[in-house]
């Protein structure tokens, strides 16, 4: 979705799999990172569980952007903050972890 204001809204989605199906993990570890989703400038969070396997879960962040960073995305990836917030996951929660970011095509006009 692209609007006049040069924005553009996305779906980021962290999966990781787990050793344990306790959630706790997940959710402490949101709650410890909330201030890096005001860099992402997100608007809506959410954890999921796999209701068939109960040791992956998903992490989706609704936010908006400008575009011309949303085009950039290696340096993105690169940047020392999204690498620190990415390691966290990893160290803390112990698992595998995948990061995709979707374009909601239902959202558009």
């Amino acid at each position: 979705m692209s609007n006049d204001d040069g924005k553009v809204r996305r779906v980021l989605f962290l999966k990781v799999t787990l050793p344990t199906s306790d959630p706790s993990h997940v959710v402490s570890m949101v709650q410890a990172t909330a201030p890096f989703y005001g860099l992402l400038g997100g608007t809506n969070i959410r954890i999921l569980q796999n209701v068939d396997d109960k040791a992956q879960f998903i992490q989706e962040i609704e936010y908006e952007t400008h575009e011309a960073f949303e085009v950039n995305r290696q340096r993105i990836a690169s940047d020392l903050r999204v690498q620190t917030y990415i390691q966290a996951w990893k160290t803390v929660l112990g698992g595998v972890l995948n990061l995709e970011v979707y374009e909601d095509l239902t959202a558009k006009d």
